[in-house]
C-alpha cells in the first residue's frame, strides 16, 4: 500500500465503548492504517477491555491522541470526511465508501486526510459535519441501517485501502490544500463579516453559512485561495465601516 501511516487518520468523536475503541484499532491495523484520534472519549482506550479487543493493535491504542474538540483534531488535516447514516438538510451529496476512498487517494501526494465517526448511539452532529468537506454514508438495509462502529470503520478503510493500492490521478497537481485550522479561521471571519453587512439573518445565520461551506468544500481550497478569501472578507468589512470612502 503506497501511503504513509499519517496520511489518513481515523477520528472517533465521543466513543462510549472501550471495546469498540479497541476493535477500531484492530480494524485499522488490518488495513494498514496507524493513526487514531479520540475526541472526548467516554471510555478508556488504554484499559483492559480496549486492549483485549485490539489484540495485536495495542500499539495503535498507545499512540492514540486525545483532543478536547473535533476542530482541534482536524486542525492539521487538509481533508476531512464525516460519516453519517442520516439524510436530509445539510446532509446532501453523500459519498459512498468507495467514492470517499477514491477522493482521499486522489489527493494522497499533497493532502493529509481524516475520516470521522460519531458516537455509537447518535452519530455525528450537524455541527461536527460542518467541519468536514465531505459526508460519507454506507448503504445498508432499511430494517437495520445502523452499523457497529468498528464494522463501519472496516468498510470505509477497506475501500480506502483498495484505492491506495491502485494508481490514481493526482487531482491536486502539486497544489497545497488548506489546513483545517486555516479553513475554519476563514469561515469564522466570513460569518462575522456577513453578519456585519447584514447578509446573514442573525436569527438563523448557520443556514447560509452551511451553504457556503458546502460550495467551497467542493472546490478543494488551497492555502493560497483561503488567503485570497480572507483578504476579500477584510476588504468588505473595511468598506462597510466607511474606511474606503473618498
Amino acid at each position: 500500500m503506497a501511503m504513509s501511516c499519517d496520511h489518513l487518520c481515523v477520528v472517533l468523536v465521543e466513543p462510549k465503548g472501550a471495546g469498540n475503541i479497541g476493535s477500531v484499532a484492530r480494524v485499522m491495523k488490518n488495513f494498514g492504517f496507524g493513526e487514531l484520534r479520540l475526541v472526548q472519549p467516554r471510555a478508556s482506550h488504554l484499559g483492559a477491555e480496549a486492549r483485549n479487543m485490539a489484540v495485536s493493535a495495542i500499539d495503535i491504542l498507545e499512540r492514540a491522541k486525545v483532543y478536547e474538540n473535533l476542530a482541534l483534531a482536524l486542525s492539521d488535516r487538509n481533508l476531512a470526511l464525516g460519516t453519517t447514516r442520516r439524510f436530509g438538510k445539510y446532509r446532501e451529496e453523500l459519498l459512498s465508501p468507495a467514492e470517499a476512498g477514491a477522493t482521499v487517494a486522489a489527493l494522497a501526494k499533497t493532502a493529509r486526510a481524516a475520516i470521522v465517526f460519531g458516537p455509537e448511539d447518535t452519530g455525528l452532529k450537524t455541527e461536527d459535519l460542518d467541519l468536514c468537506q465531505y459526508c460519507v454514508t454506507i448503504p445498508t438495509h432499511a430494517d437495520l441501517p445502523s452499523m457497529n462502529l468498528a464494522q463501519a470503520v472496516a468498510v470505509c478503510l477497506y475501500e480506502a485501502s483498495l484505492k491506495f493500492s491502485s494508481p490514481v490521478e493526482d487531482k491536486a497537481r502539486g497544489k497545497r490544500p488548506a489546513l483545517g485550522k486555516n479553513l475554519e479561521a476563514m469561515f469564522v471571519q466570513m460569518r462575522q463579516v456577513l453578519l456585519e453587512v447584514g447578509f446573514l439573518n442573525p436569527q438563523n445565520p448557520e443556514h447560509l453559512v452551511r451553504a457556503f461551506r458546502r460550495m467551497l468544500a467542493r472546490q478543494g481550497l488551497t492555502e493560497h485561495e483561503v488567503q485570497i478569501l480572507r483578504g476579500l472578507w477584510d476588504k468588505i468589512s473595511w468598506l462597510h465601516r466607511g474606511k474606503g470612502a473618498s
